[in-house]
C-alpha cells in the first residue's frame, strides 16, 4: 500500500486495517484503540477471532460479516473487506451497536404498547359480549357493574394512548433545547393549586422566584405527573410536600414527596423505564399506565437536568429534579 494510502486511512475515525496474506499489516489509530495496537504484524484469525468475520477477509472476493463483542460484550460490528491488489485486503469496521440497540428498543416498545392494549381491550369485548346474552344483559345490576367495567377500562387505553402520544412528542422535540423564561416558584404554586381540592398537597420555597430556559407545558406535566404519582401510591389522603430551592451553586431543585408505603429498593433502578411498574396490579388499578416516570425523565433530560427517585420502605419516596437556573 502507498504511503499516501497509509496517510489517507490515518485520518479516517473509522477503524480499518490493511491484511498482507493473512497478516495484518497496518493499522489506522482508530483500529489500534479498538482492537489494540499489538494487532499489527498479527495473524488475522488472532486479531479478529469471529469465524464469519475471517472468512470473508481471506476469501477471494472479500465480503462482510457481522460480528458481535468486538469492543463491549453487547457490541454489533460491519466488517467490510475489499480487495485492493493480489493477496491484500482493506478491511473496515463499523459500529451498528447503537442503530442495533434502537431497533431492538423500538420492536420492544411496539410490543409492549400492544400488550399493554390487548388486556383492556379484550376486557371490554369480553363484556361487550356478555351483555348481548339477553340473560345477563337484561339484568339491571350485573349491566351496571359491567358497564362500569367496561367504562373503567376504556379510560385506561385512553390514557395509555394519551401517554404514548405524549411520549413521541416529547421524543420528537429531546434534540431542541429549551429556551423559554419559566419561574418554577410560579409554576409550582399553579399546578399544586390545582390538586388542592381535597388532596393534602403543600409548597414550600426557599426564595421567591427560581427562573430557567425551559418548556412551560412540559415542566407543568412532570410536576403533574409527580404529584399524582405521590396521591396514587402515597399514604391515602396524604400528605403530599412539594418544594422549590434555589442553590447558589446555579442549579434550582423541586421535590415531591409522600408518605406512603415506599418502594422495594431491587426496583428502583428500573423504576423509569417506560411500562415497569413496581406493583403492577396497585398501578393498573389506579389507573396507571406504566409511563408517566418515563416521560418525566425525558423531559428532565431534554431540559439538561438530572431527575432521582429515592424511598425507603414505610417511610415514603420522593422525586426529585435539578435543572439549571437561567443566568440573569
Amino acid at each position: 500500500m502507498t504511503v499516501e494510502g497509509v496517510h489517507l486511512l490515518e485520518q479516517l475515525q473509522t477503524p480499518a486495517l490493511v491484511v498482507s496474506r493473512g497478516q495484518v499489516r497496518f493499522a489506522n489509530s482508530a483500529a489500534q484503540g479498538l482492537l489494540g495496537a499489538h494487532i499489527v504484524g498479527q495473524d488475522v484469525r488472532i486479531a479478529i477471532r469471529d469465524p464469519r468475520a475471517v472468512a470473508a477477509i481471506l476469501s477471494d472476493e472479500g465480503g462482510t460479516a457481522q460480528v458481535t463483542g468486538l469492543s463491549t460484550g453487547g457490541s454489533v460490528w460491519q466488517v467490510d473487506c475489499r480487495v485492493i491488489g493480489p493477496n491484500e485486503r482493506l478491511v473496515s469496521l463499523y459500529d451498528l451497536s447503537e442503530r442495533v440497540s434502537v431497533a431492538k428498543s423500538h420492536a420492544d416498545f411496539v410490543a409492549n404498547a400492544s400488550h399493554e392494549l390487548r388486556t383492556p381491550l379484550a376486557n371490554v369485548l369480553g363484556y361487550v359480549e356478555t351483555l348481548l346474552n339477553p340473560k345477563a344483559g337484561g339484568n339491571e345490576e350485573v349491566r351496571n357493574r359491567f358497564l362500569g367495567t367496561i367504562r373503567h377500562e376504556a379510560q385506561r387505553m385512553q390514557a395509555l394512548i394519551s401517554d404514548l402520544m405524549s411520549l413521541s412528542r416529547i421524543e420528537a422535540v429531546k434534540h431542541e433545547v429549551p429556551s423559554d423564561r419559566i419561574d418554577l416558584v410560579a409554576l409550582a404554586q399553579e399546578v399544586v393549586g390545582e390538586f388542592r381540592g381535597g388532596a393534602q398537597v403543600t409548597l414550600t420555597a426557599n426564595c421567591e422566584d427560581a427562573v430557567i430556559a425551559g418548556d412551560r407545558g412540559q415542566l407543568s406535566q412532570v410536576l403533574r405527573n409527580l404529584i399524582d404519582n405521590a396521591l396514587k401510591y402515597g399514604k391515602p389522603g396524604g400528605p403530599v410536600e412539594v418544594s422549590v430551592e434555589a442553590a447558589s451553586t446555579g442549579w434550582a431543585l423541586v421535590m415531591v414527596r409522600d408518605h406512603g408505603e415506599g418502594i422495594p429498593p431491587e426496583h428502583l433502578p428500573r423504576i423509569t423505564e417506560r411500562f415497569y411498574r413496581a406493583d403492577t396490579s396497585r398501578s393498573r388499578a389506579a389507573g396507571g399506565t406504566g409511563l408517566g416516570l418515563s416521560i418525566v425523565k425525558h423531559i428532565v433530560e431534554r431540559h439538561r437536568g438530572r431527575f432521582d427517585i429515592e424511598s425507603r420502605l414505610g417511610s415514603g419516596t420522593t422525586a426529585s429534579l435539578m435543572l439549571p437556573l437561567k443566568e440573569a
